[in-house]
């Protein structure tokens, strides 16, 4: 659940831009300093540009997680709800295209945990395939390919695609990578939180305790026949070891969908400089997250630390205690359910508590984040680096809380003087080319 405020001036702003552009000289005081004047002046042509910039490039969130219980014809993404993705907000942040995410948490490694997996992937996948076809096929469609998402997207529609976190679901059964194709799957990870079946993960470096020693066997299956069928290899969660076996065995480019840079925050799932190399060569592209833990570990821990001081308090008063990490998993679905109602009223009565915390600390914000993509580009260049949010699955930063305040990305972009070609590279110019590049690769249709 996301905790961080939503109210940056500049999107309330958008909605009325010529008025905000005639405001400041109506009311400004005769005696204004020039300099002050001329400033407000350069930063209201700022702000122009962006927005200029913002409505003509194709603007795409490669991670996005969802609840397939958000996907009914009473509750759905059509309505305003307390996520941080939803097509209001979408469509007030001026993002075109979602790629949703078929996460599967780590479970067993037994046919058990394979088919409670399973399940959980094809829920998901009904869930997006119901609402893009069946529910409200005229707001969003879903794209197979970078040319059909063009394509709804100068239709006025916004464009969903679909990548699997985590290959877990897949089993032992590798045909599943056929089948995750077929249902959309356009990128995939082998692993996330925990050793899966067919790869290390990142996780392993906590204690370096290893399954494989990078990929098992199956998992260099599961990699040539995600290149038969063109589907990008996701780097992401698993280890680095993996993702060398990975580059030694595949033929085309791969990607990392959320991911930061280990040299300015040294986290485990962010990428290192040999990394980043690595990609380079590959042809791939870093999906540059904005995961506040994966921007700046220290920021984000004292605001964290905060926000937790100020819950636990406010359960307490409430005589309510605030679950987390396995106290919280082991609830049973109807417990869950009614501390999940228990939280989201806490969450409103705090909002003016946790507000303050960030409009008077230390927060992670769109400017730490840009400064990866900066670290970035300037490493392995402007055509391996992109975005993602991570949203509903722990993302968000300070100016980029949810879908709606995407254009802070942009203005920080601009801000820093990137030019209109390359933001359209770092918001989804670059990932497209990747996934043509893979499903040109692909040979299922060659045979």
């Amino acid at each position: 659940m996301s905790l961080l405020p939503q109210n940056l001036i500049i999107n309330s702003m958008r909605k009325h831009f010529p008025l905000y552009l005639v405001l400041p000289v109506l009311f400004a005081c005769n005696n204004q300093p020039k300099q002050q004047k001329k400033d407000d002046d350069t930063k209201n042509d700022t702000v122009q540009r962006a927005h200029v910039i913002h409505d003509k490039v194709l603007t795409m969130d490669t991670h996005v997680d969802f609840d397939p219980k958000n996907f009914t014809d009473s509750i759905n993404y059509t309505q305003d709800l307390n996520t941080q993705v939803n097509l209001p907000k979408i469509e007030s942040g001026g993002l075109d295209l979602i790629w949703f995410s078929v996460y599967t948490g780590q479970g067993s490694l037994d046919q058990e945990g394979y088919d409670k997996a399973y399940k959980n992937a094809i829920d998901k996948f009904n869930a997006v395939h119901w609402f893009t076809e069946e529910f409200a096929p005229d707001k969003m469609g879903l794209a197979l390919t970078s040319e059909e998402a063009r394509k709804i997207a100068a239709e006025g529609k916004k464009v969903a695609m679909l990548g699997v976190e985590n290959a877990y679901p897949i089993g032992t059964d590798i045909s599943r990578v056929k089948e995750f194709w077929e249902r959309g799957a356009r990128y995939m990870s082998l692993a996330h939180n925990g050793h899966s079946q067919l790869s290390d993960s990142n996780t392993g470096e906590a204690d370096s305790t290893w399954l494989h020693n990078g990929l098992s066997d199956l998992g260099k299956q599961v990699v040539a026949e995600m290149n038969k069928y063109g589907i990008m290899i996701d780097i992401s969660h698993p280890s680095k070891k993996a993702m060398r076996d990975m580059l030694d065995i595949t033929t085309a480019p791969i990607i990392a969908s959320h991911s930061g840079a280990r040299a300015l925050c040294d986290h485990s799932r962010n990428l290192d400089d040999e990394q980043l190399e690595w990609i380079k060569e590959n042809g791939g592209v870093v999906q540059t997250v904005a995961f506040a833990g994966y921007v700046n570990l220290e920021k984000s821990k004292k605001m964290r630390d905060a926000i937790n001081k100020a819950y636990d308090e406010g359960a307490k008063a409430n005589g309510f205690e605030i679950l987390r990490g396995a106290k919280l998993r082991a609830l049973s679905e109807a417990d869950r359910a009614d501390y999940d109602a228990k939280y989201e009223a806490l969450k409103v009565e705090l909002k003016p508590t946790i507000d303050s915390l960030y409009t008077n600390g230390d927060p992670v914000t769109v400017a730490d984040f840009v400064d990866h993509i900066d670290y970035m580009v300037n490493k392995i260049g402007i055509d391996h680096v992109g975005i993602s949010s991570d949203f509903d699955g722990g993302g968000g930063i300070y100016g980029w809380n949810d879908a709606s305040e995407t254009f802070n990305v942009t203005l920080e972009l601009v801000k820093r003087g990137y030019t209109e070609e390359q933001i359209a590279k770092l918001w989804g110019g670059n990932l497209f080319r990747v996934l043509d590049e893979v499903q040109a690769a692909a040979t299922y249709n060659k045979e």
